[in-house]
């Protein structure tokens, strides 16, 4: 009932007719022919699919910047996703040294403003021993009043 639902047949589950995913390696034309017969015999519903993918506008995006076309309107209407997932790989590359380049210069930029600060002592230490002098004259104050109003 399970495989009706799921419309595959029950004997793929317990190990019948099992598609070829690796056919032997051959030389050639030759062995892509085999291949794709090996792969059309084992599995009905094969099909050698080249342009088996139709780009979104962010695909075209992708495709434009990773250079692999000029203009989005030389796109082709279906891509093969072989030629997809490379744009995207070059992409997330080109994306991953910008993002290293920042952080270098945001390091560098961190780095130079700290020995600014320090040249005219304006360090951590220096502030937060000015913020408990100035809490410890607020407190005193604060004792002062309550000595003066229970007198």
């Amino acid at each position: 009932m399970l495989g009706r639902l799921l419309g595959r047949s029950p004997r793929l589950w317990w190990g019948g007719a099992r598609p070829v995913l690796h056919p032997a390696r051959a030389v050639g034309d030759k062995a892509k022919g085999t291949q794709d017969v090996a792969l059309q015999t084992a599995n009905p519903g094969y099909k050698d699919l080249k342009n088996d993918r139709r780009p979104t506008n962010f695909d075209k995006k992708v495709l434009v910047w990773a250079g692999r076309f000029k203009k989005e309107e030389d796109i082709p209407r279906h891509i093969s996703s072989e030629v997809l997932d490379a744009a995207r790989n070059s992409v997330r590359i080109k994306i991953c040294y910008i993002m290293i380049a920042l952080t270098l210069l945001g390091c560098l930029a961190m780095v130079i403003t700290g020995k600014e600060a320090a040249k005219r002592d304006h360090t951590l230490v220096r502030m937060n021993i000015e913020k408990k002098a100035k809490w410890r004259a607020e407190a005193e104050k604060d004792q002062e009043a309550a000595v003066e109003k229970l007198q």
